[in-house]
């Protein structure tokens, strides 16, 4: 992907306020929630929140100290959650969201699994990712499931021009069909795969 096309405050604002969802659904989670399932197969909450603990976890190290992701290695591997999934989060939450509001961090360009990529492409890839998997979150957990309209146009933004390609990775379902009266939300959901 190139880089993003949105200016590094609005930027920054949209990922402050992804991670914020994110938050505030994970604050949400009961304690007999964790092993309950999700939209995404054969993820359950805790397998979820897992996931987007590890993924901010790399951010610090890619984005401000410049490691490629096999100086990485296997550092993030295993269980991030540990006994306080809900404290982990809210750490490297706060990890990710510092290192790209850096001086400069978004005008870097970082070493991801599949090559070198533009610091700001990243951090919209963090954004759209955090708030496809809020909406999986709250579905599993029974809380509000609305996505605010500003973070749903960023995303739709974002992933339209490869949304066919996303099935192809296998880390997507394929898109659905939708009424022709679907709202943004509805519409963004399942170009993902997401069925209402």
């Amino acid at each position: 992907m190139t880089s993003h096309s949105s200016s590094a405050g609005d930027l920054l604002d949209r990922h402050a306020e992804a991670l914020q969802l994110f938050t505030d659904r994970v604050h949400a989670v009961r304690d007999d929630q964790w092993s309950a399932p999700t939209p995404c197969t054969e993820w359950s909450v805790r397998d979820l929140v897992a996931h987007l603990t590890s993924e901010q976890l790399w951010v610090p190290a890619l984005v401000t100290q410049g490691l490629t992701v096999a100086a990485v290695g296997d550092a993030h591997d295993g269980d991030p959650l540990g006994g306080e999934p809900v404290a982990a989060w809210d750490r490297a939450a706060a990890g990710a969201r510092e290192a790209f509001a850096a001086p400069g961090a978004l005008q870097r360009t970082v070493n991801l699994s599949y090559g070198d990529t533009a610091a700001d492409a990243y951090c919209a890839q963090m954004v759209s990712d955090a708030v496809v998997h809020a909406w999986d979150l709250a579905r599993a957990i029974g809380v509000d499931e609305r996505l605010p309209q500003p973070l749903v146009d960023f995303v739709r933004r974002e992933v339209a021009p490869y949304v066919k390609e996303l099935s192809q990775t296998g880390l997507f379902a394929p898109p659905v069909r939708t009424a022709k009266d679907a709202d943004a939300q509805t519409e963004l959901l399942a170009m993902l795969g997401r069925r209402i």
